[in-house]
């Protein structure tokens, strides 16, 4: 135990001593706070001159410009022009008139409507953008004129019809149990959060073990520690790092949102608004499988000598941590489905797939327990398991040993 926790300090000295450490969590930290309070900040400088900006008459040149023609009378051209607001209605006598100006000028018209009935018009454009919807708003007018048609004609009062026609109504939902659409985003957050908190540190607890055995400082480390001690002190030393650096940030970012969350309007709730009992369970099996994955990366940064070699020898980790997002990422939509129930008891997948179903599913109390006992039995597994075969591969120098060759040399120790 001496041994580790000298490690442990030593590993966290040179982590907390490290100015590239510092500066980026600070910078870190006063950017994700700055992104809470860019609300309050441009609230603040809106002056009053703003907004009667904003309520100033249509400049001429953004003016939209259509053409219209046909059977004109059946429609209220005024009533048309207030429909489409900063648009401006030129009347042709003909078809062939409207289509020579509506061409690709900078002078030419939007587009044209030719009246063909109350029911039927024609519509020209001459190229069609993928997002044209010019055509929307005048079916959308039609229709309303084809309603107070009816109404005159049969005797009704067409304010009450529209009224009528144009009810509101009120539902009122009653969640028991979760729900899924609003759980889901900061669910899909979480899970990226946290193959990226493996990805980054897990490689830098294997580069840390390979610089090591690269400049033969692990010479000198046998001599005068264990193996275990030295493995399991990196692993923690870059836990506690991680977690500390981490949660600086999300302190910074949840922080600021709660304190300027009127200013937001609710617009990124879903993503900020988790419940006290997913981050609780996020963080159990979140520690656990970074934990996990950080000894095997220790393992597999052993049994390397140079630093290039690390790439393909840590592919094997990077492969399973990769499939394990994607699944759980596939199967969000479905998280009560056997796929993802078998990953939230699997050590390599339960660290993202647990919380999701705690977060959108249905989960007994048993299961979490037994799917956490179950990961961090296997995290002392994998760290005695990656302590040996540090041991092994220590002071071996040379072409990067396989994994599987490490392995039936721990069987022939034995």
């Amino acid at each position: 135990m001496k041994k580790f926790l000298t490690v442990l300090k030593f590993e966290l000295d040179n982590y907390f001593k490290s100015k590239s450490f510092i500066i980026s969590t600070i910078l870190l930290c006063i950017l994700s706070a700055g992104i809470m309070f860019a609300p309050r900040v441009v609230d603040a400088f809106k002056s009053d001159s703003d907004e009667e900006e904003e309520e100033k008459e249509i400049d001429p040149d953004d003016i939209v410009h259509y053409g219209i023609c046909g059977d004109v009378d059946l429609i209220d051209l005024d009533a048309l022009q207030d429909y489409f607001y900063g648009s401006e209605f030129k009347v042709y006598d003909s078809v062939e008139a409207m289509k020579a100006d509506i061409n690709d000028s900078d002078d030419s018209l939007e587009a044209g409507y030719e009246i063909v009935s109350l029911k039927e018009y024609n519509y020209y454009v001459y190229n069609k953008s993928m997002f044209d919807d010019s055509a929307s708003p005048f079916s959308e007018y039609m229709i309303m004129l084809n309603k107070m048609n009816y109404c005159i004609e049969n005797g009704l009062n067409v304010e009450e019809f529209i009224e009528v026609e144009t009810t509101q109504i009120t539902a009122n939902e009653n969640i028991l149990g979760k729900d899924s659409t609003n759980n889901y985003w900061y669910c899909y957050i979480l899970v990226i959060v946290i193959f990226m908190l493996i990805i980054m540190y897990g490689m830098q607890v294997a580069s840390s073990v390979t610089n090591e055995k690269s400049n033969r400082s692990i010479e000198i480390l046998v001599t005068s520690t264990s193996t275990t001690a030295v493995l399991f002190g990196k692993v923690f030393a870059s836990v506690i790092t991680s977690i500390f650096q981490v949660g600086l940030i999300g302190l910074s970012l949840l922080g600021s949102y709660q304190i300027n969350k009127d200013y937001w309007g609710g617009g990124i709730a879903m993503f900020l608004d988790i419940p006290t009992d997913v981050l609780i369970t996020f963080a159990v099996f979140g520690i656990g499988g970074f934990i996990l994955y950080a000894f095997l990366y220790g393992a597999l940064g052993a049994l390397v000598s140079k630093i290039e070699d690390l790439n393909k020898t840590a592919g094997t980790a990077q492969m399973i941590i990769m499939i394990v997002y994607f699944v759980v990422l596939i199967n969000l939509a479905n998280v009560d489905g056997i796929i993802i129930k078998v990953c939230s008891f699997l050590p390599i997948s339960s660290y993202s797939a647990m919380f999701a179903r705690v977060a959108m599913g249905n989960v007994a109390m048993w299961e979490i327990v037994l799917s956490a006992v179950i990961l961090y039995a296997s995290v002392i597994l994998v760290g005695i398991l990656g302590g040996k075969i540090f041991r092994n591969s220590t002071l071996r120098y040379g072409n990067p040993i396989k994994l599987s060759n490490a392995l039936k040399s721990l069987k022939k120790s034995k």
